[in-house]
């Protein structure tokens, strides 16, 4: 990380100095976002516009203080990626369990009472993530980002004991949104507080006020099956307690455990059976004991000793889905600028199977902050915001049918060789539709298709290993004024900035000329978003990627664009200009054309937005045309 830029000081270096009246105890009379809920999707929406001092954020939860004992806990690659931007990478994999390996537990083919290892495969594929699958408590996670908000120039802390019962929209009012708080603390409960808003985001759960506030209602199907799950310490002789475990038994129920952090805590998810009407309540009634006997039953003839359990819970599997993420649309179908948002359990729900909820819930925050950032501080117009729904709602749709896909796998009875005609799933057969999911389980699968934020595959072939519409897949270099290795993707925060990665070409000449370019044409499009008294990589952010070896390139013969001087001292920043590690070469990784090079544009959410020529001066302006307030 880069600090005293603008003067020497003490301390902690991650902790910003503080903004000008922050933190504000008081709710305010008119703020710029309010968020209602401080689950995982609000949080890091509130961690990303925290980043932004001028942009007045309030976040309120219902309950009385953070979250202590969470019901998720799988973190994907891609969801460890993002963390890292947010500065939190580190510490997550330090403290996290790591998912390295899943193995498949059956049937005894002689004994079927009894079960037996059948598979083990590598969790995640070689190289899809510098990260791994990791699992942590989702209050740990959620402490991460409370402390990302606390560190940064507002001092952002939810408002507790308030959740939002009401939300009604005046466009003739500079803030448009008057929102309705009632507390919940019982020496206030049912007090009312109103505020008004620029923008509303519910992230307030399945049962959420502010969807129900913009007509949107959640539609799907439960799939009628229950699972019983509890985190627990216990003493067993099931020699893979400490990996991940699918298990099928013969005729108790299939069971999945995933080892904890820590070393000793174990999650176990218990399958309860069929869901009918007759018998829906008893289930929902079903105890901690009957779910650790039924567990004991699956592993037989293993045993297992519970010595404690830190949690547990109940649930009948159920995927839904709204038809928008927004208001943008009104009940007639008149369409207008979209000022209300809903994100995470709010629009889509699915099973803890696929292990996916959370972190697609936080991608939605990711994916909206920027956006809300970018308009509020006048960099772009409203239809930036209508890109959060149309590109989000696809992507959960496509969860949401894998997930179907996943859950009825795992809750199927195996495969009876002597009994073929009772059915089940061979397996074999699950293992293999494992293996075939692990991008989504990685969370690497969306791929945004071509809209305002993502352009054409006209150019591809120069980066094809960087796809268009793909989170931007990291890659070893080495940082050429100090020859420190480090990760490419790793160069981008969660502040707001666009990347401009530049590939050099093979001689140099393209490279230096799109700096040349960016630095002094009055076209060009760096010189057009950056405000007169701004840094030069405050909103564009110009990352160049050479082909030699480091100590073949002199730091005086690199273009000054690369050298930027910022801040109030006009210091030097070194770190924008990198070479190939020669034990991992991104050109080769990333299928980056040699002779041409190429520029890789990538969006705040590190999204690949585009793959341009080096000298595709005009294309570029033109894609930011829409997306920027251009003159």
């Amino acid at each position: 990380m880069q600090f005293h830029l603008n003067g020497f000081r003490v301390g902690d270096p991650t902790i910003e100095p503080a903004a000008p009246g922050a933190p504000r105890v008081a709710m305010p009379d008119a703020v710029d976002v309010l968020i209602a809920g401080s689950g995982p999707a609000g949080l890091v929406l509130a961690a990303q516009l925290s980043q932004f001092p001028t942009i007045a954020t309030r976040i309120v939860e219902r309950r009385n203080g953070p979250l202590l004992m969470g019901q998720a806990d799988g973190v994907a690659c891609r969801t460890v990626e993002m963390f890292n931007a947010f500065g939190l990478g580190d510490r997550l994999l330090r403290e996290a369990y790591w998912v390295n390996e899943t193995v498949f537990w059956r049937p005894d083919a002689t004994d079927r009472d009894t079960i037996r290892r059948t598979g083990r495969v590598q969790d995640t594929e070689t190289g899809l993530s510098e990260f791994p699958h990791v699992i942590v408590n989702q209050a740990r996670i959620q402490d991460y980002l409370l402390d990302v908000m606390r560190r940064s120039e507002q001092r952002l802390e939810p408002d507790y004991n308030l959740e939002v019962v009401d939300v009604q929209r005046d466009d003739s009012h500079d803030y448009p949104l008057s929102v309705t708080l009632q507390r919940t603390d019982e020496s206030r409960a049912g007090e009312q507080i109103n505020v008004r808003a620029r923008y509303v985001v519910g992230c307030d759960g399945a049962r959420s006020r502010v969807r129900t506030a913009i007509g949107q209602t959640l539609r799907g199907d439960a799939a009628n099956h229950a699972w019983g799950v509890m985190d627990a310490l216990a003493v067993t002789d099931f020699p893979d307690i400490r990996l991940k475990a699918a298990i099928q038994s013969a005729s108790k129920g299939n069971l999945l455990i995933i080892p904890r952090e820590g070393g000793y805590l174990v999650r176990f998810y218990v399958d309860l059976g069929e869901v009918t009407q007759d018998n829906r309540d008893t289930i929902k009634q079903t105890t901690v004991d009957r779910i650790i006997e039924t567990a004991q039953h699956i592993l037989h003839p293993y045993s297992l000793d519970v010595k404690e359990v830190a949690w547990f819970s109940v649930y009948e599997v159920g995927q839904r889905l709204t038809d928008r993420f927004d208001d943008a649309v009104t009940n007639d179908g008149t369409r207008r600028e979209p000022r209300v948002f809903i994100a995470g359990d709010a629009c889509h729900t699915h099973s803890a199977k696929a292990g996916q909820g959370m972190n697609v819930s936080m991608q939605d925050g990711f994916n909206l902050g920027w956006k809300l950032g970018a308009v509020l501080l006048g960099r772009s117009g409203a239809d930036l915001l209508r890109t959060y729904s149309d590109e989000r709602q696809p992507i959960a749709q496509e969860l949401i049918d894998f997930d179907k896909e996943w859950s009825a796998m795992m809750a199927a009875p195996p495969k009876d060789a002597n009994r073929p005609e009772a059915g089940g799933v061979d397996p074999a057969e699950l293992q293999a539709c494992f293996v075939r999911a692990g991008r989504y389980t990685a969370g690497v699968a969306t791929h945004y298709q071509r809209g305002m934020l993502t352009g054409a595959t006209t150019h591809q072939a120069l980066a094809k290993g960087l796809t268009i519409g793909m989170r931007f897949h990291s890659s070893p270099v080495v940082r050429i004024a100090d020859a420190k290795p480090v990760h490419l993707g790793h160069a981008a925060r969660a502040d707001g900035r666009w990347r401009l990665y530049a590939f050099s070409d093979a001689n140099r000449t393209a490279l230096d000329a799109l700096c040349e370019h960016l630095a002094t044409s009055p076209d060009s499009v760096l010189r057009l978003v950056t405000p007169d008294d701004a840094d030069a990589d405050s909103v564009l952010d110009l990352r160049a990627i050479l082909q030699q070896p480091h100590r073949d390139v002199r730091l005086d013969d690199l273009p000054a664009l690369l050298l930027p001087r910022k801040g109030r001292y006009g210091l030097i920043d070194y770190e924008k200009a990198f070479t190939r590690d020669p034990a991992a070469d991104i050109f080769g990784e990333r299928g980056i054309d040699r002779e041409r090079g190429a520029l890789v544009v990538v969006r705040p959410d590190q999204y690949v937005a585009h793959v341009l020529p080096l000298d595709a001066y005009a294309e570029l302006k033109a894609f930011f045309q829409p997306i920027f307030r251009l003159p």
